[in-house]
């Protein structure tokens, strides 16, 4: 009966078990019984069993609802500690993305009230519930920057350092890695916990706790320490020159070997915030294992886990910052790959570690491609890495063939990610493809800096290619009306986005349209295209400065065009700018509204009727006062009517700042009351929804009756199953105690295994060369022997040189004689080799004569190129044209024809008429 309930609830709509659960919240808030305790528990558990993914995200009302209440009852203390725990596992299931957990932060303050529900436990630290709710807060506060003026946060960080001193192991390491996630670039925090009472302790505890056994333990904490004591000096101690060596080690190996996930994403954050300080930045430049290390992170890529690969990525794009550090990355990642291209068969001789480091920049480049489900921010934090290593090793004086190597293998596989655009797909598709064109063409221009590698893209990026993607990028940027214009919107609207990849698109085709066939006649057709209006305004008006410089270096291209919409392009501006400064104004008065605080009308009205009340009396009381000097001649009065006119103008302030409150009300009315007016339909629809369940209700009460029978057949049957599965279940428990056991010893096992093979290959290896050492010892000896006797024969054959030397000596004399001659001859051929020179210069003078006019034909050649684009513009306009004027002229042949017609008929008619 219990597998057939499971199988209904997953075949519920989740609508409806939403809906159910939100009717379950208001029962339980009506009337705290055991009865409503027990539904509602029982609906958090329905849904729970459902998949839930994104659902914070949509935007629905229904999920806003139920996660709101929720929320509120988890942090009533008066909510039970079962149903509260239930509620918790639904709230930390939701939290799946990252765009979930910070709508549950930012939307609903999940934080506090997680925070709220350990203060109220904090007597019973090791309670489940008490952990349950500090694994839900690392998970939400990761990457999260935590106020410590919110609510219960000081409690909490209380909370944390108690038992972060105790002895209770099962609440160290979370109370730990909250504690991380809180002090991370968070200087609200930090301050308030260097301001407590306790501090000092807390830190001995924590330099205790870098002996630790456990690695994650050991990170946490080194993390806590970095962001509490880097400044200071408790921190100078412990990353000093002496120290920071291990410490860079054991973060190496932490993050090689690591005890999972967690440990290296908390290992990759201590170490990018570590590089932040130039000081220890400087001590990871001179560190003299940091080839070999990065070369084993390196080898982490090889992976197929895409969040470990997006952590590795974030180390060495920090790294990329550290200018020390980039040279070395370049050495690490394009000189292996580049051996492993040109030589395979060598690479089998350099060893294991030799293999490794030619696995670096392929494992690096199989990200940009990778089928894995969730790896497209790898592929771009990929993307983004490569751009800053090419960056740096094509500014070198001398580019390595190894760099030209690579270069040679990424352009396919970067070729290959522009393709794949489908507009069908809808808005999320075309962002992300939009978002990988944008860092693709980025390096392709970054490769175009360098003539080695702008050959290797001018021979593989085609016209067709680019025209094709801007073909494809105006299309999805615009409707069938060329001067539809796009409102400028964020750094992530869609507009946006296309924008940045269409121009980084041309500037490509700019700088390569003199070394790709019809490039260059491509590009002036598409500057002269009134589409790019758009995307050229978008971003001559935008805050970065990038985009501004590439639009203007396109704006210089396309001004001197026949065709260029320079009209269209100052109006779009105009518009985009007005845009701007219309959502400066409205988020100016968005900040005002949100600012004031929430006073009841009826009191604000009150409080300006009565200090305009106060105001008037004011002025009376001075007109009496001025009175009263005139009667009575006060020398202390001038000083009374100064303290008057302070206390007016405080007055008007006030007063002013009370109308700013009354506008700001009813602001806050109208939304109010449009708030009212979708309640109210909202509740018709709940009510209509009310009836419709009320009848599904009734037929289920009937079916009910009829399955009524069937069950008590089949509840003996239920309970006999009870018992067989608790059986089965003690079984299990012992079979995967067993089977861990054996894991482990498996473990145990392989490595003595591989010791034992990597044994008995030195020992082979030391055999061989012993015998290859015995063996050239006795060929030395022979040769040794052999050398002997020829010493001998060399001693005769000297005696015999020596006679032939003083035979050559009167040889010697004798060339003399003839080199004397010789020299007469060399002057005379001097002389010729002057009569060349003079004859080169002239020929060289000639050359420089036909450069000058071959450079005015170039240009000549360009200028005609731009004609003939405008001129092919002009054609197509012509025969569209001339097609008109041929309709025209068949529509007048026609009715020349039909008044012919009529008119041969008339003529007909008067003859007959005459006979």
């Amino acid at each position: 009966m219990v597998t057939e309930e499971r199988k209904i609830y997953h075949r519920m709509d989740l609508t409806t078990c939403l809906k159910s659960l939100l009717l379950a919240i208001q029962q339980y808030r009506d009337g705290r019984t055991a009865q409503n305790a027990a539904q509602l528990q029982k609906q958090v558990e329905e849904v729970s069993g459902l998949k839930c993914d994104q659902l914070l995200s949509s935007g629905q009302v229904l999920p806003s609802e139920c996660v709101s209440g929720l929320v509120e009852l988890a942090g009533n203390p008066n909510t039970s500690p079962a149903l509260t725990s239930s509620i918790i596992s639904l709230l930390a299931q939701l939290a799946c993305d990252d765009d979930s957990r910070e709508v549950l932060h930012s939307s609903y303050n999940l934080t506090s009230t997680l925070a709220s529900v350990i203060h109220c436990h904090s007597g019973t630290p090791g309670e489940p519930l008490v952990l349950q709710c500090l694994q839900v807060l690392q998970k939400l506060t990761y990457n999260t920057r935590i106020f410590q003026s919110a609510n219960y946060i000081h409690e909490l960080i209380a909370f944390l350092m108690t038992n972060i001193q105790s002895r209770n192991d099962d609440i160290i390491m979370p109370c730990l890695g909250l504690m991380a996630n809180l002090c991370r670039d968070n200087h609200s925090v930090q301050s308030h916990i260097k301001s407590l009472d306790n501090v000092k302790p807390f830190y001995r505890t924590l330099i205790n706790f870098l002996a630790h056994n456990s690695l994650t333990v050991v990170v946490f904490t080194l993390s806590i320490l970095s962001s509490l004591t880097l400044n200071e000096k408790v921190g100078e101690k412990l990353f000093d020159a002496k120290n920071i060596h291990q410490t860079f080690q054991l973060v190496f190996n932490i993050i090689v070997n690591g005890d999972g996930t967690l440990t290296r994403k908390y290992s990759v954050d201590l170490l990018v915030d570590l590089l932040k300080n130039p000081k220890i930045a400087d001590f990871l430049t001179r560190y003299q294992h940091f080839s070999a290390c990065v070369c084993q992170v390196l080898g982490l890529l090889q992976s197929k886990d895409p969040d470990s690969a997006a952590k590795v990525l974030e180390l060495l794009l920090a790294m990329c910052s550290v200018s020390g550090l980039r040279l070395l990355l370049c050495e690490v990642v394009f000189k292996p790959a580049g051996a492993k291209l040109r030589a395979a068969g060598r690479r089998q001789g350099a060893g294991l570690d030799g293999g490794r480091k030619a696995e670096s920049g392929l494992a690096l480049a199989q990200w940009l491609s990778s089928p894995v489900e969730g790896a497209e921010s790898c592929t771009l934090q990929a993307l983004h890495l490569l751009n800053e290593l090419l960056e740096e090793a094509l500014g070198a004086e001398s580019v390595p063939e190894s760099v030209v190597s690579f270069v040679e293998m990424l352009l396919p596989v970067l070729l290959g990610l522009l393709k794949g655009l489908d507009p069908a797909k809808g808005d999320a598709h075309l962002r992300k493809h939009c978002h990988r064109i944008t860092h693709v063409t980025s390096l392709l221009l970054i490769l175009c800096t360098e003539d080695s590698t702008r050959s290797l893209v001018s021979r593989q990026v085609s016209a067709h290619l680019c025209l094709s993607q801007v073909e494809s990028l105006l299309s999805c940027c615009h409707s069938n009306n060329p001067l539809t214009c796009l409102p400028p919107g964020s750094d992530n609207d869609l507009s946006q986005v296309c924008a940045e990849a269409l121009l980084n698109t041309l500037e490509l085709m700019s700088k390569l349209r003199q070394q790709v066939k019809d490039m260059e006649t491509s590009f002036y057709r598409m500057l002269q295209d009134q589409r790019i209006v758009t995307s050229l305004s978008l971003a001559l008006t935008s805050h970065h400065r990038e985009r501004v410089q590439t639009g203007l270096s396109l704006l210089f291209e396309a001004a001197p065009l026949p065709d260029f919409p320079s009209v269209v392009l100052g109006e779009s501006i105009a518009a985009n700018n007005a845009y701007r400064q219309r959502e400066a104004e409205l988020s100016v008065k968005r900040v005002a509204v949100q600012e004031v605080p929430p006073p009841r009308t009826n009191t604000s009205v009150l409080d300006s009727s009565g200090s305009s009340r106060s105001v008037h009396s004011l002025v009376e009381k001075i007109q009496n006062s001025l009175e009263l000097q005139d009667q009575v001649k006060d020398s202390h009065v001038s000083e009374i009517i100064d303290v008057y006119e302070q206390k007016l103008s405080a007055f008007a302030s006030k007063e002013s700042r009370l109308q700013d409150l009354l506008e700001a009300k009813a602001l806050a009315l109208s939304q109010a009351d449009r708030l009212i007016a979708q309640y109210r339909f909202q509740r018709a629809q709940a009510e209509a929804e009310a009836r419709k369940l009320g009848c599904l209700l009734k037929d289920a009460e009937r079916r009910r009756e009829d399955l009524q029978g069937e069950l008590s057949n089949q509840v003996l049957e239920v309970e006999r199953s009870k018992a067989d599965m608790e059986e089965l279940l003690q079984h299990n428990a012992r079979l995967q105690q067993d089977s861990e056991e054996h894991q482990a010893l498996k473990g145990a096992y392989n490595a003595l295994l591989n010791r034992l093979s990597e044994s008995e290959r030195l020992l082979k290896e030391l055999q061989t060369a012993h015998i290859s050492l015995t063996k050239q010892s006795d060929s030395l000896r022979k040769s040794h022997e052999a050398l002997q006797l020829q010493h001998e024969k060399m001693a005769s054959v000297l005696e015999e040189r020596g006679e032939e030397i003083r035979s050559l000596r009167s040889d010697l004399q004798q060339k003399n004689s003839d080199i004397a001659s010789l020299r007469g001859e060399l002057r005379a051929e001097e002389e010729r080799g002057k009569e060349r020179d003079r004859e080169r210069r002239d020929l060289e003078e000639t050359v420089d004569v036909l450069r000058k006019e071959l450079n005015k034909t170039e240009q000549a050649r360009k200028d005609a190129s731009i004609k003939a684009s405008s001129l092919e513009l002009q054609k197509s306009q012509l025969e569209t044209k001339l097609e008109q004027k041929e309709d025209e002229l068949n529509k007048h042949s026609a009715m020349i024809a039909m008044i012919h017609s009529l008119s041969s008929g008339k003529m007909k008619n008067d003859v007959n008429l005459s006979l």
